[in-house]
């Protein structure tokens, strides 16, 4: 019996995961929140400005993980992708319960997985036909409460019904192994379908190792926020487990979330250097180009 090759759910259709190209894995073109009032990012032009940038430094493709409800414009993904040339992955899922009104959660709270798998299958509301390609959830400081957990259940069942991989925010960083017992142990869900975010805000060498032995994908993504300074520990944690054997487990990401982060750009005129000369461009083209094509492959 002969395989079909693994593809990506981007916003202008399935592509062939092969052709993804340099990959931001973690990133917003769109995205509000009542955590972030006045720094909304909703101007279609800087989005298309950005993704210019981002093309123009040799990117491929970008993951945005703008959930449900909270501004990811899915009827300009589209536009955005074919004017830039850089391919989007859009989002379904849903972020932690502080990120929405309370009547908006009361409205799908019962109806998540089927909501999930929709966005999926069919498309996302009011998006002209785009398609989501992953399953965004969070998880809590240090633990999950219980919307963590209920979002997360209707994830895992999503999952199973469309293969699309489920990408988690961690607060801060922690909790990673909270995560994985309850959507790989209780959950059943396969560890390499699932991806954990913001690792790099939580410099745990142990817990970083525990989370790709498993065999979750780690990502390191977005540029440290003010006070909480661990961009220079990020090249240290990136080669000690590629040390270990993991240089397979990780991603990279912006998570441009304000008007004034840095950004996918920088991602790719920053960062990518930097992290060159301390790991070498073999290591770093496997994280940027390689592991996503795994990561984000529509897979049961």
């Amino acid at each position: 019996m002969v395989t079909a090759p693994p593809v990506v759910r981007t916003v202008l259709g399935d592509v062939p995961a092969d052709r993804l190209g340099v990959v931001d894995a973690h990133d917003h073109l769109f995205i509000r929140s009542p955590l972030l009032p006045g720094q909304e990012l909703d101007d279609t032009e800087e989005a298309a400005a950005r993704l210019r940038a981002f093309h123009g430094l040799g990117g491929g493709t970008v993951v945005q993980w703008t959930p449900y409800g909270m501004g990811r414009r899915a009827d300009r993904l589209a536009a955005l992708s074919e004017e830039s040339g850089v391919q989007v992955v859009a989002a379904t899922g849903l972020h932690q319960a502080v990120h929405y009104p309370p009547d908006l959660l009361d409205s799908v709270r019962d109806s998540l997985a089927e909501l999930f798998v929709r966005e999926i299958t069919e498309g996302i509301e009011g998006g002209g036909g785009v398609r989501a390609g992953l399953i965004k959830v969070a998880g809590g400081f240090h633990g999950l409460d219980a919307h963590a957990r209920l979002t997360m259940r209707a994830a895992a069942e999503a999952h199973r019904r469309t293969g699309a991989v489920i990408a988690v925010h961690l607060e801060l960083g922690t909790g990673a192994l909270d995560v994985l017992d309850l959507l790989c142990g209780e959950l059943g869900v396969a560890p390499d379908r699932v991806i954990l975010g913001h690792l790099n805000r939580s410099p745990d060498a142990a817990v970083h190792r525990q989370a790709a032995a498993a065999g979750a994908y780690l990502g390191f993504d977005g540029p440290s926020r003010a006070n909480h300074a661990t961009d220079w520990r990020m090249p240290e944690a990136l080669k000690a487990l590629a040390d270990a054997g993991f240089a397979d487990r990780l991603l990279l990401g912006g998570d441009t979330v304000t008007p004034d982060t840095p950004g996918m750009p920088y991602l790719l005129r920053r960062v990518r250097p930097g992290l060159e000369l301390a790991l070498g461009e073999e290591l770093v083209e496997r994280i940027l180009v390689s592991n996503p094509r795994g990561a984000f492959a529509l897979r049961r």
